[in-house]
């Protein structure tokens, strides 16, 4: 087909019209601008689908993120990618972490109200605010505060 497209674009008018040809020339030409849009699309077309990896430095500053900061999930890690400057989907960050066997979610260091209250009870203290009338109608406002780690 590309043969005889190339072939009568150049032969004159006045000779394509004495020819008598199965088909007609628009039909030829149509063919060979559908070969030609083909050929093109096959050239270029990508090399490797989909999208491209992920660069390393990336992936290793994502997971020494969730290393340092564990109750970090993956939204926080983008947040956190997108506050430098790197632009990377939340979706992307999640699958590194479950492909480096991490959960992405801030499960993995859930830490429970008694596991805070035990190492943080050298520095907390309980404060209350009582307030007492004494026998002769005066009254008094009294700060209690108690400290955790001794109960003093």
């Amino acid at each position: 087909m590309a043969f005889l497209a190339a072939l009568l674009t150049s032969l004159p008018r006045e000779v394509l019209r004495r020819l008598r040809l199965l088909v007609r020339p628009d039909t030829v030409l149509r063919r060979h601008r559908y070969l030609m849009r083909r050929r093109h699309a096959h050239i270029s077309r990508p090399q490797r689908p989909g999208r491209p990896p992920t660069v390393r430095s990336i992936c290793t500053l994502i997971l020494r993120l969730v290393e340092e900061n564990p109750g970090w999930g993956y939204r926080r890690v983008h947040g956190e990618l997108t506050t430098l400057g790197i632009e990377i989907a939340p979706s992307t960050v999640w699958e590194i972490l479950k492909r480096a066997g991490l959960d992405p979610a801030p499960e993995r260091a859930s830490t429970t109200w008694t596991d805070f209250l035990r190492s943080q009870a050298d520095a907390l203290l309980a404060c209350n605010f009582i307030e007492t009338i004494t026998l002769s109608g005066q009254r008094q406002y009294i700060l209690a505060v108690i400290e955790h780690c001794t109960c003093r």
